[in-house]
């Protein structure tokens, strides 16, 4: 299958341009029926010349391209329906009739605030694929976004959650005239996903009342089925608690499919080097070190011991908090004994053989260095955060 993509260059065409290569490639395993052979990209620079020939010989075509911020309110309709008349025109040339798919907007419903010359020239561009689909027989996916974001987007131009992501990630001001507005937004990972799905003939349909997409198998539309409705506020409110996570260690909370997940991804994709590494807090005494790396909101947190040669560090139990041991680097002994008893559970671990260690609440516990010479590199999960005011660790030695 050959490919063709108007407006390669932007954000979503970027996006979608880099997922075609790897499954061309074979990177991508999860869409082993879809054999891409060429992927025509064609954006500002390119020529008529190479349109022709893409039109020629594509099997399938995302139409992206398009004017979002021009000089000239009048350009709106020269660049969104100007250039989809020629892209339409020139497949009618070459008599291609493979399917194609329109990049449209919500804006194109021409309800209230959407009512402007870019609402209108997006209609007339669903109109013109629409009349181009009867007299042809091709079939065209015309999807009426929503805003978008994720990485790659640009910042200070059409997206508040690229220009958000972006200043604060370079400790720029952000402007909120109200916190309350509402957007509706789709992930670009998730418009991918949808965008490839209509290349296999299988994309979500639907019919528009107002702005809201109705499911319909036959609908005349098509649409991105995941969206997320968030305010203003909440967008701004997550990006600093992301920003101050190098001081605090904590991680929030980013369930599988939220919002919050999405956007952690994005506003990672927008921080500048001299924040993409930094420093932890390393407790060192002549024992070794003891460094807290990660905290999540319910999950625990992560650290890292570092026992020096000969060294037992531990000696302690607590009532509810149970951890894991994993060693890995160096040659160690944990022991465990049931508070009240003799009983001595003992665990030789290396990281020659790499294996979790329950330290088992109400035993006591420690870790000891069996090397001479070499230190022991400890990963420990606690199941839950440490406070100080309500420690949970109590000192008692295994051996009496």
């Amino acid at each position: 299958m050959n490919i063709l993509v108007t407006g390669s260059n932007g954000f979503v065409g970027r996006n979608l341009v880099e997922n075609l290569k790897n499954i061309r490639d074979g990177k991508d395993r999860t869409h082993p029926g879809l054999k891409i052979e060429k992927i025509y990209e064609y954006d500002l620079g390119s020529t008529g010349e190479e349109l022709d020939r893409f039109c020629a010989d594509c099997d399938f075509v995302f139409n992206l391209a398009g004017v979002n911020r021009p000089n000239d309110a009048a350009e709106f309709m020269a660049g969104n329906f100007g250039f989809a008349s020629m892209l339409l025109d020139t497949l009618k040339k070459h008599r291609n009739t493979c399917p194609v798919m329109l990049s449209s907007s919500i804006q194109a419903t021409l309800i209230g605030r959407y009512d402007g010359e870019y609402g209108r020239s997006k209609k007339a561009g669903e109109d013109l694929f629409f009349r181009y689909a009867e007299e042809t027989g091709a079939e065209v996916l015309v999807y009426r976004f929503p805003n978008l974001f994720g990485k790659w987007c640009r910042p200070n131009y059409n997206s508040a959650v690229a220009t958000f992501c972006h200043n604060i990630a370079h400790d720029l001001p952000i402007q909120i005239n109200d916190r309350a507005t509402e957007l509706e937004l789709v992930y670009i990972d998730d418009l991918v996903d949808e965008m490839l799905r209509a290349l296999i003939g299988n994309p979500h349909r639907c019919d528009y009342e107002g702005l809201n997409p109705v499911p319909r198998e036959n609908g005349r539309f098509c649409y991105v089925p995941v969206t997320h409705r968030v305010t203003l506020g909440e967008i701004a409110d997550l990006l600093y608690r992301f920003r101050e996570q190098p001081q605090t260690l904590v991680m929030p909370e980013i369930p599988e499919g939220s919002f919050a997940k999405k956007l952690y991804s994005t506003y990672l994709s927008y921080l500048p080097k001299e924040k993409a590494a930094f420093p932890l807090k390393r407790n060192v005494d002549a024992r070794g070190s003891f460094t807290e790396l990660l905290k999540t909101e319910n999950c625990g947190q992560f650290s890292v011991n570092i026992s020096n040669p000969g060294i037992t560090k531990g000696e302690h139990w607590h009532n509810t908090k149970w951890e894991f041991f994993i060693v890995v680097s160096g040659h160690g002994l944990i022991q465990e004994r049931r508070i009240g008893t003799d009983e001595i559970l003992e665990f030789e671990v290396s990281g020659e053989k790499i294996e979790a260690v329950h330290m088992l609440p109400g035993y006591t516990h420690n870790i000891i260095n069996l090397s001479d010479t070499e230190p022991l590199v400890t990963l420990m999960w606690a199941n839950e955060r440490f406070e100080p005011e309500r420690p949970d660790t109590f000192g008692e030695k295994v051996k009496k």
